[in-house]
């Protein structure tokens, strides 16, 4: 069984949820008004730099991709039993 003064915590717990929910609340509103929502000109940018770095990494995937391929297939034929 639980004792009085844990019953006590959990009574005192449940009695303080309205009024930290209400403040939590108060500060995501509080926060909130401080968001902006980018520019056109930076969510361009920001674009740019994301279909440039995925060319890039997938660029260079491909050319590691392409050497291991060749590395392996030319081990096979080295290494294959006539």
């Amino acid at each position: 069984m639980a004792t009085m003064t844990d019953q006590n915590a959990l009574v005192t717990t449940v009695k303080s949820w309205p009024e930290r929910t209400r403040t939590f609340y108060n500060d995501v509103r509080t926060e909130m008004r401080k968001v902006t929502a980018p520019s056109w000109k930076e969510v361009r940018a920001t674009t740019t730099v994301v279909v440039i770095t995925v060319a890039i990494f997938a660029l260079y995937f491909f050319v590691i991709d392409f050497i291991i391929q060749h590395g392996v297939t030319a081990l096979f034929r080295l290494f294959k039993v006539h």
